[in-house]
């Protein structure tokens, strides 16, 4: 990523700026009560009592949820807060039953923690950055108002009422659209990966509030406004750009940055103002005297740490270190985690049906998911989840290229056969008659009839021309309708070529 400015009519301004991400909890019940977190359900068919606010009624924290926040502090490498404690946030709107909202201001869970990101994901050369994660707190969602279903009332749903958020802070420490990207991809990749939060921005499971402000160079830092629940890295990013601009644009017109909340807008990728920008004091936090203080156990510490998976960096780096794989394909088998269970069912089973071990199967198995596979999956409009073909008929398909069986320019076949089938390779090969030749005989009779037919470049050849030799092995290989062995070929030629 190259250094970012705005080059205004004064000069150049600098982009500061730092993200709230709110990641819902994976869990099966909300923050305070046993209610259902299902996507997509009837509305208000997933509100408790407690959820409703109803009088009387007492929340009791989902050790779940608090589980699931201080694994994805571990993950980032931050401080848990052994003692914690939930506030009230109080203000008023209608999705907002009770008037306030529980968080965690003073006393958050997780403390000071960071992220690592890559300045530029296609060339490792360009280097790292350590982002600032300031905190991790606990807090309930609010439920929902719906403006369009009736031409004069609002309705309100509040079946979010209550879900469970982790709040993640971040310091304000990137400085243009690609590393709030970079920063946003790579934390949506951990908390998958930990299994924390599913990450589906497009259901609001995830969502980011982004902070913005500009300076010149070694002023200190401007105003800086907030546009609210950005559900997209794409959008982040356009959000940031626009919103920069616009900042310049105002401080050269000899115009003041209002503190604000600002909404964005996709259609037009801009940002508009929604509100002044409140602080805390506005919203009276006070500790929640429903609710006692969360003290940790070092027992509960220790299954959580012991719960954690490989997380993406230490899995990108035996990728490249013990099985050999490129830093490219590497990073795009670790990028998703689903991707990267994939990939290790694969290389399991290809270890077992080659009588290998995994390390020796592993360059093999993925060259052929990263271009083959990925390939022609896209070619479908599909992706690895929705593969006919799985991990275990994948490496049916490996084994039979690397025992010879069939060819790569055969396998590519096959595979088509297998997305469009479901069948298995073997079955396959054997079906359509697909097995690689070996037949010497067959092989020199191909090649004699082929070097007959191009008489003229089999003289330029002999004449110093030895770029034909690719022609001839192709023309060999139609001639065979990509049945001959590939080495085999290539020897036969060379004997006959002299």
């Amino acid at each position: 990523m190259s250094s970012y400015r705005i080059q205004g009519a004064t000069g150049e301004w600098e982009v500061v700026i730092g993200l709230e991400v709110h990641a819902q909890i994976t869990t099966q019940a909300k923050l305070f009560s046993g209610s259902a977190t299902a996507f997509g359900a009837e509305p208000n068919t997933q509100v408790s009592l407690i959820d409703a606010a109803m009088p009387g009624m007492l929340p009791v924290p989902n050790r779940e949820c608090i589980r699931q926040a201080v694994r994805t502090g571990m993950a980032i490498e931050a401080q848990i807060n052994t003692w914690s404690r939930f506030d009230r946030k109080n203000y008023f709107y209608a999705d907002l039953p009770q008037g306030y909202q529980i968080s965690q201001l003073y006393h958050p869970l997780v403390g000071e923690g960071s992220i690592e990101i890559a300045l530029d994901d296609k060339n490792p050369e360009a280097g790292t950055k350590v982002i600032g994660i300031e905190r991790i707190h606990v807090e309930q969602d609010a439920g929902k108002l719906m403006h369009d279903q009736h031409p004069t009332m609002s309705y309100v749903d509040l079946n979010r009422s209550g879900v469970a958020l982790m709040e993640i802070v971040s310091r304000p420490d990137m400085t243009s659209p690609a590393e709030a990207g970079a920063y946003l991809t790579k934390l949506r990749q951990i908390l998958r990966y930990v299994g924390s939060c599913d990450g589906n921005m497009d259901q609001g499971s995830m969502r980011a509030d982004v902070n913005v402000s500009v300076r010149r160079a070694g002023e200190p830092l401007g105003t800086r406004t907030e546009t609210k629940n950005v559900n997209s890295v794409r959008f982040v990013m356009a959000a940031i750009e626009h919103e920069a601009s616009r900042q310049v644009d105002v401080l050269e017109a000899g115009g003041k940055i209002v503190q604000e909340t600002r909404l964005f807008d996709p259609g037009t990728g801009t940002t508009r103002s929604m509100r002044s920008k409140e602080d805390a004091h506005d919203y009276r936090y006070f500790p929640d005297p429903d609710l006692l203080p969360l003290v940790l156990d070092q027992a509960f510490l220790d299954e959580c740490r012991a719960s954690l998976p490989e997380l993406p960096d230490a899995k990108r780096t035996r990728y490249t270190d013990a099985l050999g794989l490129s830093a490219y394909n590497a990073a795009v088998l670790t990028a998703d985690v689903d991707t990267a269970a994939w990939f290790e069912t694969l290389i399991t089973a290809s270890a077992a049906k080659q009588g290998k071990d995994e390390a020796a199967v592993a360059k093999q198995a993925a060259n052929w998911l990263t271009s083959e596979l990925f390939g022609a999956l896209n070619k479908l409009g599909k992706g690895l989840e929705d593969s006919p073909v799985s991990p275990t008929s994948a490496a049916e398909l490996l084994a039979l290229i690397g025992d010879g069986t069939i060819s790569g320019s055969i396998a590519k076949q096959v595979l088509e056969k297998m997305l469009e089938t479901g069948d298995g390779a073997a079955a396959i090969v054997e079906r359509e008659g697909l097995k690689q030749t070996t037949d010497t005989g067959a092989i020199e009779a191909a090649v004699d009839a082929v070097l007959a037919a191009n008489a003229d470049k089999v003289e330029q050849y002999r004449g110093g021309k030895e770029a034909l030799f690719g022609f001839f092995v192709g023309q060999t290989m139609k001639a065979m309708a990509g049945k001959g062995n590939p080495q085999l070929v290539n020897q036969v030629l060379k004997a006959k070529l002299g």
